[in-house]
């Protein structure tokens, strides 16, 4: 859990034109961690960001932690190491803080990121997430990345893969959709006691079905308790569940207030209270990946 700082930036949906400023702004009022992916299709203009920082000397490489995730297209063993430089060469980056399956399931290789069939459906690959994970380790020995884990794994998958016969590295984190309609608290139970971290994307909800999760009133009442915005109460939220967090903004003001969450604690009673929420809300359902044979969520956790 301490390798990886327990707040993040996130950039997924982060528009290329506006990531650059964001990254900058977030490194100036102390973000370290920065959470990427080769499918945000925004990590050249994420890795401008960061040089432009290093260069005014405002971090060196070495106080940063930067992550990427290796795509669905490029699961087979032969590619791993091609998706990862990609990545490297986007981010201007000669090493990787750590490299994650971004999903269980590999799709087609090819230029095409979602490769669909007739029925609008993902064209799975001939591949298995084990095998995937021997070419991930393969990163390491070559010190193209410091640590691996996986995205979206459930506790099968993760089961599966730490009985891995002749396992060279465990995977640190998970990193799974997490906020107070989604609690995920089995499976973070079950990670927890494996000693991978879990870390939180999607931690301030965002709009599906026209769900607005800041707009809740328990959400509310707490924030108003503690004058701090519905955010910082969810960004605080998962940090007093040893959960690290990745909240996603390109803007300034938000950058920096979300970051404004280590100088005061929720009580036991509003954790109850905001773990009482749950109602199995999930937005990335990925539903064009539902038939896939290694598909996460057809299992309760």
């Amino acid at each position: 859990m301490d390798k990886i700082p327990v707040l993040g930036l996130g950039t997924w949906k982060a528009a290329p034109g506006e990531v650059t400023e964001a990254v900058k702004v977030a490194i100036d009022v102390g973000y370290r961690h920065f959470d990427c992916a080769y499918f945000y299709q925004n990590e050249n203009e994420v890795g401008a960001g960061i040089q432009q920082k290093i260069k005014e000397g405002v971090v060196k490489r070495e106080d940063l932690f930067i992550v990427s995730k290796l795509w669905c297209t490029y699961h087979k063993k032969s590619l791993v190491k091609i998706a990862c430089q990609k990545s490297l060469k986007a981010l201007k980056l000669d090493y990787l803080d750590l490299y994650l399956i971004h999903w269980p399931m590999g799709f087609k290789p090819g230029d095409i990121d979602l490769p669909l069939d007739s029925n609008g459906m993902a064209i799975p690959s001939e591949t298995d997430y084990l095998e995937t994970w021997e070419a991930m380790e393969d990163l390491v020995n070559a010190g193209l990345v410091k640590y691996i884990g996986v995205s979206n794994f459930n506790h099968e998958q993760l089961e599966r893969l730490l009985n891995k016969p002749n396992l060279r590295v465990k995977p640190i984190t998970n990193q799974i959709e997490c906020h107070p309609y989604l609690t995920q608290r089995n499976l973070i139970g079950y990670c927890q006691s494996r000693d991978i971290s879990v870390t939180a994307y999607r931690p301030l909800g965002g709009s599906r079905e026209g769900v607005d999760l800041m707009a809740d009133p328990v959400i509310k009442r707490i924030a108003q308790k503690y004058e701090k915005s519905p955010a910082q109460i969810l960004i605080r939220f998962q940090i007093q569940r040893n959960v690290i967090v990745i909240p996603k903004s390109v803007n300034p003001h938000r950058i920096q207030e979300n970051i404004q969450v280590f100088d005061f604690e929720l009580t036991e009673q509003d954790l109850d209270d905001l773990l009482s929420l749950h109602r199995d809300f999930r937005m990335a359902k990925f539903p064009i990946a539902q038939n896939h044979k290694d598909y996460p969520f057809n299992v309760e956790y």
